[in-house]
C-alpha cells in the first residue's frame, strides 16, 4: 500500500478510505475503535512519537493528515452519512 501523503491521492485511492473506516485500533487505550474514530490528541501524539511500523503506521498517518486538516466529512457518504 502507498501512504496518502496529499488530499488528492488520498481522494484517488477508495481503498485508502474504506480502510480507514473499517479497520479497528489493535491495541493501546483506543483497542477496537475505528481508526478514523480515533482522538485528535491521540492521533498528534503518535505523529511526535512516531507511528508503528507497517500498514498499521500508515494508515495512523494518513489519519493523523485527515485529523489535523478538518477533513472527517469526506468519509460522510462511504459511511452511510453519519460520523
Amino acid at each position: 500500500m502507498k501512504i496518502a501523503r496529499e488530499i488528492p491521492s488520498l481522494m484517488s485511492d477508495p481503498e485508502i478510505m474504506q480502510k480507514l473506516i473499517t479497520t479497528r485500533m489493535p491495541f493501546g487505550r483506543y483497542s477496537g475503535r475505528l481508526l478514523i474514530d480515533l482522538p485528535e490528541p491521540y492521533v498528534v501524539w503518535f505523529a511526535r512519537k512516531g507511528f508503528p511500523t507497517g500498514e498499521l503506521g500508515e494508515l495512523l498517518s494518513i489519519v493523523h493528515e485527515v485529523k489535523v486538516n478538518g477533513l472527517e466529512p469526506l468519509f460522510a457518504p462511504l459511511r452511510g452519512g453519519a460520523g
